[in-house]
C-alpha cells in the first residue's frame, strides 16, 4: 500500500482543526499548519521539512541563514566556469575573422585586422592603445591558437572555481596588460606581437599561488611554470618578454585575491588591482614619453613610424 506524496491529511474519524485561510492564498481554506512558525498554509505552500511540512516563508528564511560556502578569494563553492568558455570563443572568433580576411589560415596575420590590432610598441606609442589589449586576442596560425587554449582551459577552469568569475576575468586582463606592459618596454620595437600567451602564462602563477595558498604541494605547478619559460627562451620567435610580464602580474593578482583577510576581502582585492593597473598605466606613460612625437603607418604591410617633433 502507498500514500500520495504531499502534506498529511487528518486520519479518518478525527475532526480536523478549525479552517484557516492560508496567508498567500485567502481564497482557499485549509486545516494543515506550518511545522515551524505554526501558521496555516495550504497545501501548494508547504514543503517537505526534515520534521514535518514547512511553509515556504520559513524555508527561504532557513536557506539564509545557512552560510555558503566560499573558496580562499571568497567565491562560491561549486560554481561552473563560465569565463574560460567565453575567452576561448571570442580568441576563434577573432582568429577566424583574421583567416578569412587573409583568406588563409596558416598566414591570417596577413589580414587588416591582424596589423591593426598586433601589439607594436611604436604604434602604441602612436596613440593608438587598443593594441595593448587587442593583440591578446590574436593568434599567428593555428597551431599557436590551439595550444594557448588548450593551457587556457586546463588552467583557466580550477583558476576560475577558486577565484571566482569576476575575479577570474580581472586577474586574466591584468595579466594581458602584465605581459603587453613588459612587450612595450623593453620589447623589439620593429616587431609586432601577438597572442594569449601572456595572460596564460599569468594563470600559470594564479595556480602556483593559489595551490601554496591551499597548502598542497606546489612542485608540479612550478615544474611545468619553468618547463614553459625554458621554452619561450629556446623556441624561436615566442615572446619572452610578454611571458614573464604575464606571468609576475598574474601571480601578484592572485596572491592579492587568495590571501585578502575575509573580514576586507574586498577592499583588499580591489586595491590589489586598483594598484597594479596604476603600475601599469606609469610604465605605459613613462615608455611613451621616450618614443617622443610619433608617426606611424603601413608600407606595403610593413610598418613605419616617423617622428613628428
Amino acid at each position: 500500500m502507498t500514500t500520495p506524496p504531499g502534506p498529511p491529511t487528518p486520519p479518518a474519524g478525527e475532526h480536523p482543526p478549525a479552517a484557516e485561510v492560508c496567508p498567500r492564498h485567502p481564497d482557499r481554506v485549509t486545516g494543515l499548519r506550518c511545522t515551524r512558525c505554526g501558521r496555516p498554509a495550504c497545501p501548494e505552500c508547504l514543503r517537505e521539512a526534515s520534521v514535518g511540512y514547512q511553509c515556504v516563508d520559513c524555508v527561504a528564511d532557513g536557506r539564509r541563514d545557512v552560510r555558503r560556502a566560499v573558496t580562499v578569494a571568497g567565491a562560491e563553492v561549486r560554481q561552473r566556469p563560465l569565463v574560460v568558455p567565453v575567452l576561448i570563443l571570442l580568441n576563434v572568433v577573432v582568429f577566424a575573422w583574421t583567416a578569412v580576411q587573409a583568406g588563409s589560415i596558416a598566414d591570417n596575420s596577413a589580414s587588416p585586422l591582424f596589423s591593426r590590432w598586433a601589439l607594436w610598441p611604436p604604434a602604441v606609442a602612436g596613440d593608438q592603445w587598443w593594441r595593448v589589449v587587442t593583440s591578446g586576442f590574436l593568434h599567428i596560425g593555428p597551431v599557436h591558437l590551439v595550444l594557448n587554449m588548450i593551457a587556457l582551459w586546463v588552467l583557466g577552469r580550477d583558476l576560475e572555481i577558486i577565484l571566482g568569475r569576476l575575479r577570474f576575468l580581472a586577474v586574466y586582463l591584468v595579466s594581458l596588460l602584465g605581459g603587453s606592459a613588459a612587450v612595450f618596454l623593453f620589447g623589439d620595437t620593429r616587431v609586432p606581437v601577438a597572442g594569449a600567451s601572456g595572460a596564460v602564462f599569468g594563470l600559470m602563477g594564479g595556480i602556483a599561488v593559489a595551490v601554496i595558498r591551499l597548502r598542497l604541494d606546489p612542485r608540479p605547478a612550478l615544474t611545468v611554470i619553468g618547463l614553459n619559460v625554458v621554452l619561450s627562451i629556446v623556441v624561436p620567435g615566442v615572446s619572452l618578454l610578454g611571458h614573464l610580464g604575464g606571468l609576475v602580474v598574474g601571480a601578484v593578482a592572485s596572491a592579492g585575491m587568495v590571501y585578502a583577510p575575509a573580514r576586507r576581502r574586498g577592499l583588499v582585492q580591489s586595491g590589489v588591482l586598483v594598484g597594479l593597473l596604476v603600475a601599469l598605466a606609469v610604465v605605459f606613460v613613462l615608455r611613451d614619453a621616450s618614443f617622443g612625437g610619433m608617426e606611424c603607418f603601413e608600407v606595403d604591410g610593413e610598418p613605419y613610424c616617423v617622428h613628428t617633433d
